[in-house]
């Protein structure tokens, strides 16, 4: 049996967007130890609120605060509390219809186990130490036995309003990849790049996927390419990358995509030796390894005349 190939791989980056007016209260609202809802034309109350009415589309800005506490309506046991969840030990996730309110929000119970948590038990919210304008101002729900608490009847209007919010997205994920790129990875070990040629076009795929795209074949007989290539289309990168392999890259640098020879589809590649503003589309470049690398570390110059344009038109 051939090794099955896996790696754990991370997709990472801040999420920026700004906020309208509702979301805006709604969340400056937590920050302040004040829960908001919006009235909706049919006159029911929408926690979290919304900024277009559910069931006529029309924007809706009236802002009605509710109680901080309220009742739950469907739960279910997380044996597990996962990275960045709202608390690190086992807890509930529960639909909490505040006092006020018509709609449930989605947040964790603190409770010592499931035998503690039932449908229709009342809880309140437990504020976080420090706020900031988020949905983590909740820090979660807790269980909760005394009588509804009043809201004061809040117009949602505050002096300094959170105008937007950042929110790390993260995927982590196993890759496995399949008999194509397995062979690619491969070769690339032994410091060979090898497509795979379509039986029916006739075109050379590197990276290899199994099958033409064009035609929808499959694809099986091994072509090696490079290692030299071209340069076709690329870009300046001005911004240093995060929590990558390459925080020691100083910005600017030259990400391209790369024909190599005996290919008909580019790859992508870091461009160095080569000062960035003299990157150039046809620029004739090869590989640099460094030590025990499995990939190539970047393209240099490979001091060849710039190749003629209608050789690689086709592969913009």
């Amino acid at each position: 049996m051939p090794e099955v190939l896996k790696a754990p791989l991370v997709v990472e980056f801040p999420f920026t967007r700004s906020l309208g007016p509702v979301q805006s209260a709604f969340l400056t609202g937590l920050r302040e130890g004040v829960v908001l809802g919006v009235k909706a034309a049919d006159g029911r109350v929408l926690v979290p609120p919304v900024e277009y009415d559910p069931v006529t589309a029309e924007e809706i800005r009236d802002l009605v605060e509710v109680a901080p506490t309220g009742t739950v309506t469907t739960w279910a046991w997380n044996h597990e509390p996962r990275r960045g969840q709202p608390l690190g030990t086992p807890f509930a996730w529960v639909l909490v219809r505040l006092d006020g309110a018509d709609t449930a929000l989605l947040h964790a119970l603190d409770a010592p186990g499931p035998d503690a948590v039932r449908t229709g038990m009342r809880v309140r919210v437990r504020w976080a130490g420090e706020r900031t304008g988020a949905i983590t101002d909740i820090a979660c729900f807790e269980p909760y036995d005394g009588a509804a608490v009043q809201p004061a009847g809040h117009s949602g209007e505050f002096a300094d309003p959170v105008t937007g919010i950042v929110t790390p997205a993260r995927l982590d994920y196993t890759y496995s990849p399949g008999r194509a790129q397995s062979d690619y990875i491969h070769a690339l070990s032994g410091r060979r790049t090898v497509g795979e040629r379509c039986p029916s076009c006739r075109k050379v795929y590197v990276p290899p996927r199994g099958a033409c795209p064009t035609c929808g074949v499959a694809t099986d007989e091994h072509v090696e390419v490079g290692p030299r290539g071209t340069v076709t289309t690329f870009c300046i990168v001005n911004i240093k990358a995060a929590h990558t392999a390459n925080l020691d890259i100083e910005v600017p640098y030259v990400y391209a995509h790369i024909a190599l020879d005996g290919a008909d589809l580019a790859l992508h590649a870091r461009i160095g030796g080569i000062p960035y503003d003299q990157v150039r589309m046809g620029l004739r470049v090869e590989p640099v390894w460094t030590e025990d690398a499995r990939y190539p570390d970047h393209y240099r110059p490979a001091g060849e005349p710039d190749a003629d344009y209608e050789t690689y038109k086709e592969l913009l």
